[in-house]
């Protein structure tokens, strides 16, 4: 091979590693969370009827979400064991472990006999399958944004980010196409209660297959690879994180709150249940389970491209800057969402949650650069993932359940509207503190410069 010849294949090379790595952190990105919103969108439509109906309509459907939210608890444990993990041995193991453990728990979810069939046994064999979701869900996103940042050129990791992101949107989608394709065609009515609710489960595991397989083409992190060749990963990152770095987790993690409550409205279930109740059994709205679902995966779509909008424009004008437009959207629609919701029409629950979309990918699809472009190498791992799993607990863990109560407190939506809105403000304000670090070098021999100036004020 010629000199020339070296010079062009080297940067082919490069762009068919940077494609692979992009293909297989969207692809495993979007199992994990079609299995995530998969549970929560059922948490809504039946888990209540099938495993808490002892407790009566109301408290079932609290305790529905309760499980949704109890989740959110085991996932700093997932994100201390995979990120402390993630910092020694690599990224990309941990993504594999995280998506089999995910797999697995889901596809037992599908054939987990109910409440009527074993009793209390089925709630508490739920509940430790979800906890099992959620130790997988703390780990996963922490090193499917690391391989696609760490593995980025330097002007292009918002971009390159940005695949993982809209991985939750496409999750979102299919979780929420699958169940419509079953309650409006293939077990509609009682059929849909008795076992159609199972197949959307079942298929996490073909997809799992998939996703596995995907992800072992790809080439481990260029930052970690140089980190253990320098033999420069810390001994305890958890604990160096905590020690150097803990009002930066914090303020990091209020930022992702804000977002995540919100966001929760759809996919943590709240929104699908709010509006299908029966006004029977105390719902104001009352509308079909099958154009409610169509609704929400259509407006996945409109999440999917404004998360990808938002990693391409913070390349351009700065994460900080893609946030503040982003919060603006969000406080812009709030309360327009349930009085449009509340109408019954289908395509103005439609209109309203898309509007509502805007402001999620805005607020959504710089985070993985954002996040990574805070901490050292050293800890980064650890650091994305446990101010991930935090600001998921302080926002999305128990918002559906909030909402619920709120609802049936208040017998208005407008309570959930200022609920949410005061979280976004907190996470408006967090944003404003921390500093706009968008191109900052992110190898190993940087780490001084990675450790101080991440926020406003302090050094």
């Amino acid at each position: 091979m010629t000199v020339s010849t070296a010079a062009t294949a080297a940067p082919d090379a490069r762009r068919r590693e940077l494609r692979r790595v992009a293909m297989a952190t969207v692809i495993g990105t979007t199992i994990e969370w079609y299995d995530f919103f998969l549970y929560a969108s059922a948490a809504g439509l039946v888990f209540g009827a099938l495993f808490f109906a002892p407790a009566g309509p109301g408290a079932a459907t609290l305790l529905s979400f309760a499980t949704v939210g109890i989740s959110f608890l085991f996932r700093p444990l997932g994100a201390f064991l995979a990120g402390h993990y993630g910092d020694k041995i690599g990224r990309k193991a941990m993504l594999v472990v995280t998506l089999l453990l995910m797999g697995g728990a889901t596809t037992l979810i599908g054939v987990l006999p109910t409440y009527e069939q074993i009793g209390m046994a089925a709630p508490v064999l739920l509940v430790v399958l979800r906890i099992l979701q959620g130790l997988s869900t703390g780990g996963e996103w922490g090193g499917a944004v690391l391989m696609a940042v760490e593995h980025a050129p330097t002007g292009r990791r918002g971009r390159f980010g940005a695949f993982p992101q809209i991985g939750v949107p496409i999750g979102l989608l299919l979780a929420s196409g699958v169940l419509a394709l079953m309650t409006g065609v293939v077990s509609p009515g009682d059929a849909f209660l008795e076992w159609g609710w199972r197949v959307p489960f079942l298929l996490s595991f073909v997809l799992i297959v998939v996703g596995i397989v995907v992800r072992r083409t790809v080439e481990e992190s260029p930052v970690f690879t140089e980190l253990a060749e320098k033999k420069k990963e810390a001994h305890i990152p958890v604990v160096t994180l905590f020690r150097k770095h803990w009002l930066l987790v914090l303020l990091a993690a209020l930022t992702f709150a804000g977002n995540n409550s919100a966001g929760y409205m759809t996919t943590g279930g709240y929104l699908q249940n709010y509006a299908t109740t029966p006004i029977a059994e105390g719902g104001l709205v009352g509308m079909d389970r099958t154009p409610v679902l169509l609704a929400v995966a259509g407006a996945s779509v409109v999440w999917l491209v404004c998360t990808f909008a938002a990693g391409v424009v913070s390349d351009r004008i700065g994460r900080r800057s893609t946030y503040i437009i982003g919060w603006i959207a969000f406080l812009s629609t709030v309360f327009l969402l349930f009085p449009l919701v509340n109408t019954g029409n289908p395509w103005l629950l439609f209109l309203g949650v898309a509007l509502f979309a805007v402001g999620n990918g805005f607020t959504y699809g710089q985070q993985a650069a954002y996040f990574a472009e805070l901490f050292p190498a050293s800890i980064r791992y650890s650091g994305v993932s446990i101010t991930y799993a935090i600001g998921a607990i302080l926002g999305g863990a128990f918002a559906p359940t909030i909402a619920t109560w709120l609802v049936q407190t208040t017998g208005t939506a407008t309570s959930v509207a200022f609920y949410i809105a005061s979280v976004m403000v907190v996470a408006f304000a967090a944003t404003l503190i921390l500093r706009d670090r968008t191109g900052i070098p992110l190898g190993p021999e940087h780490e001084a410069l990675q450790a101080r100036g991440a926020i406003r004020g302090l050094g």
